[in-house]
Formats: structure tokens, C-alpha cells, sequence
């Protein structure tokens, strides 16, 4: 298993992958660790979880470097990555005693309740985007459940996995109530269907997700999914112009563009889309572009050649159908999957930036007639994961919010995921929740006791 530096193409490290008779030796330890684990009160997994928090700021700039060299990611995104990661392990080390307390329930019983127990081995399938968030928003709240985690990470962040792995080691976890499995993709179906696995959660692909599903289905296995996102970013008439845009970009362009809840369709009323299309293109143009271990720059690569590739067939495709290129377009010359920050404009339903989710620097401008074609755009595709609307009127912001077809919709901002709100989506963008105290819930056994 190979780590590549994604902006020069240099290889960073060969890591020798797990054989089967491997994998099989850590899913027994990991089983045997839980057999305890489970019985660990909630105040000693608060204080480790606590201490993971420290591990995770104490080591920051390592990690954050780490993640910047296997993947891309600009160098000061990947610290505040960090910092967030941390977030969540302070979170659930301080909420999860109450989101997991007997919930006392009034029946014919002398005493009846719910009571919330851990499932055992939860199954992580994880991407590369933010290597380490994602596998926190997981892993803190499933170990302070009770449960133990296993990693199968992207195979190009290999280093980040056993990061991971390792913070959760130090900060005095039990040593393989967390474990890292550096295996292919083809090797995932063998620990999907092992009975000591219990669930599965995957952030990914539409494709990954349904084999996941599918796998996991016929074990009768519960699956967390998160997938893809095409999420609207609705400019209405009376909007705050200047910040709607100056936000755009940022939700356009973090992490390069390459997240699930990044702004990709930019659904603006016709008597704004000029301006709003002149200034979004000179905001992407202002862009620094380079070597994101460089403090200034806002543009690193994306994380492999092919999916630079991919995001430029997809331009490509959208200009053939129609679509005009304002800005960007091209990969840039040199070493490195490096893409230039890219604005079409006039997408319309049946072109590729339309019905594809985009990842990558590259946003797609669909001019409307009205609030009510708006939100008709929005709500016309096969995604449902998050969404932005702009409006002045905080009542019809609300209003409109509730008709979008999402997990989340943000009004006046920039959708993001936090730990105290819950996060996922609907229609071909996943289902189950993670973070809040939804997210802790996934994955216990939600028992009803009844005592007379």
C-alpha cells in the first residue's frame, strides 16, 4: 500500500498491508478488548476520550502535515481539522453519560425504561477527504458507547489510519479497542460478513455505499451510510449580496472542493446572476494556488490524478451540452493533480454539473426565474445531503428551508457539519445520522426493560 504526495507525485511511504490470517488475529483481539470495554464505566471513558482530545491538540501540527502530504489538503485546513477533531472527542467525553442514560417510560410495569447498550464491533469504511474528521465523528462517540472500532481507511491516507490508531493507544484506550486494517477495497466484504462484526458505517461513494449496503443486508447487519452530495446554494432576490458571495466561494472551495457538503449548484434569481457570476469568478481567480504546505496558499491539488481527470471530463461535458465557461477549466501544467478554479454558468438539467455530484474546484451557476423555480432546482436531484439559502426574510429563510429536500439546510451560511447537530442525508446521499445525540444511537442496542 502506497502513500503519494498528491501536489509533486513523490512517493512518501510503502506500508505492508494486512493478509487475511492478520486480519483474523486483530478482529480476536478486538473482540476480546470489547468483552471488557463494555463494562467500563462512563467516567473512565470520558477521561481517556478527554485525553484523546489533548493527544489530538498536543500533536497537531504532526497530524495536520501528515494529512497534507498524503492527500492534499492545504496546511491550514488540515490544523483546523485537527482542532476539530479534538472538538468532538471533548463533546461526546462530556455528553454521552447523558445521551445514554435509562429513559424511565410510564406503563403497567412497577418500572419500565429504555436502556441503550453497545453492539460490539462496529465496522468503519472511511475516504480520504478529511481523513481524520470523518473517522472521529465515528469513533468517539461508538467507543463512548461501549463499542470497539475497526478502520479500513482510503488505501492513499494510510499513514492517517495508523495515526489514528495510535492516538487512541496512547491516550490509554485498551490496545485494540481501536484498530486500523490497512486492506483493499476487495478484502472489505470478508470483515463485512465476520460475525464478530456487528454494523457498519461508510462515508463514500454511491457505488461504495450500495456494496456496502448490500453486503452488510444480507448478514442483516445495521449500516450508518453517508455519500455523495450536490448541494444547492440558493441566492434569492433580496439577499446580502457581498456576503452570499464572499461565502460562496469558501463553501465552493474548501478542501479544494472535495467535500460531500461543499456548495456545488449556485441556484441564483436572474435579476442577481450577473453580478453574482462576475464576482464569484474573481473570487475563485483570487485563489492562490500551490504547495499546500505553503502558509498562504487557499488551493492545494486534488487527491489523485484520476479524480482530477474525472472533474475535468465533467467541464468538459457540461461546455460540450451547452454550459459557459467563465472561468478556469484546466488542469494546470506541471507536477501534481492540480485543477484551476472553475466557474460554468447556464447548466440546466441534463448536463453533467447538473445530475453529477462534482468533486473538485469547480462551481456550477443555474440561473432561475423566481423563489419558487429555486427551490424546484434544488429539490431536482437524486441528492439530498445539505443546502444554503441567502434571503434577508428570516420567516420565508425558515419557510423555504423546511420545502428543501435535505439533511441540513443552512440559511444566511455555509452548510458545515458540528457536533451538537446531527449530520447526514436523504435520497441517494445515504441514510442514519452521526454526531448529536442521534448520531450516538446508531449503534446501541436500544433495549426495553419492563419490571413488575
Amino acid at each position: 500500500m502506497k502513500a503519494i504526495n498528491p501536489s509533486n507525485g513523490q512517493l512518501i511511504r510503502n506500508y505492508k498491508s494486512h493478509a487475511f490470517e492478520d486480519v483474523q488475529t486483530i478482529l480476536t483481539h478486538t473482540q476480546a478488548a470489547w468483552n471488557d470495554w463494555r463494562q467500563v464505566d462512563m467516567e473512565e471513558r470520558s477521561r481517556l476520550m478527554h485525553r484523546a482530545a489533548d493527544i489530538l491538540r498536543s500533536h497537531h501540527e504532526e497530524y495536520a502535515l501528515l494529512m497534507t502530504r498524503e492527500m492534499g489538503k492545504v496546511i491550514s485546513e488540515a490544523r483546523a481539522e485537527i482542532e476539530k477533531c479534538a472538538w468532538v472527542c471533548d463533546f461526546y467525553a462530556d455528553h454521552a453519560k447523558n445521551f445514554l442514560k435509562d429513559e424511565m417510560v410510564e406503563t403497567a410495569a412497577s418500572k419500565s425504561f429504555v436502556g441503550f447498550e453497545p453492539l460490539g464491533i462496529i465496522l468503519a469504511v472511511m475516504p480520504w477527504n478529511f481523513p481524520f474528521w470523518q473517522v472521529f465523528r465515528f469513533a468517539a462517540p461508538a467507543l463512548m458507547a461501549g463499542n470497539a472500532g475497526i478502520l479500513k481507511h482510503a488505501s492513499n491516507v494510510p499513514g492517517c489510519a495508523l495515526a489514528i490508531e495510535q492516538v487512541f493507544k496512547e491516550a490509554g484506550f485498551p490496545e485494540n479497542i481501536f484498530r486500523a486494517l490497512l486492506i483493499p477495497a476487495r478484502d472489505v466484504e470478508s470483515v463485512i460478513t465476520d460475525k464478530r462484526v456487528k454494523a457498519v458505517t461508510l462515508t463514500g461513494s454511491e457505488p461504495a455505499g450500495m456494496q456496502v449496503a448490500a453486503i452488510a443486508g444480507r448478514e442483516l447487519k445495521k449500516t450508518v451510510l453517508e455519500l455523495g452530495g450536490s448541494d444547492p446554494y440558493i441566492v434569492l432576490e433580496d439577499a446580502n449580496l457581498p456576503e452570499c458571495i464572499a461565502t460562496a466561494a469558501q463553501a465552493r472551495m474548501i478542501n479544494t472542493g472535495q467535500s460531500c457538503i461543499a456548495a456545488k449548484r449556485f441556484i441564483v434569481v436572474e435579476s442577481l446572476v450577473k453580478e453574482f457570476e462576475k464576482s464569484l469568478s474573481q473570487a475563485m481567480e483570487g485563489m492562490k494556488i500551490g504547495d499546500p504546505e505553503d502558509e498562504q496558499t487557499q488551493v492545494g491539488p486534488m487527491a489523485r490524478p484520476d479524480l482530477r481527470d474525472e472533474l475535468h471530463n465533467q467541464v468538459l461535458q457540461t461546455i460540450k451540452q451547452g454550459g459557459r465557461l467563465l472561468t478556469g477549466g484546466e488542469p494546470l501544467e506541471g507536477p501534481g493533480a492540480f485543477y484551476k478554479p472553475t466557474v460554468v454558468t447556464d447548466v440546466k438539467q441534463g448536463m453533467s454539473l447538473y445530475n453529477e455530484e462534482t468533486f473538485g474546484p469547480v462551481a456550477a451557476v443555474i440561473p432561475v426565474k423566481d423563489t419558487e423555480a429555486a427551490i424546484q432546482v434544488a429539490n431536482d436531484s437524486d441528492f439530498g445531503l445539505g443546502g444554503s439559502l441567502w434571503t434577508n426574510d428570516i420567516i420565508q429563510g425558515e419557510a423555504l428551508a423546511r420545502r428543501i429536500e435535505s439533511g441540513a439546510v443552512f440559511v444566511n451560511g455555509m452548510t458545515v457539519s458540528d457536533p451538537r447537530l446531527p449530520f447526514g442525508g436523504i435520497k441517494r446521499s445515504g441514510y442514519g445520522r452521526e454526531l448529536s445525540h442521534y448520531g450516538i444511537r446508531e449503534f446501541v442496542n436500544i433495549k426495553s426493560i419492563w419490571i413488575k
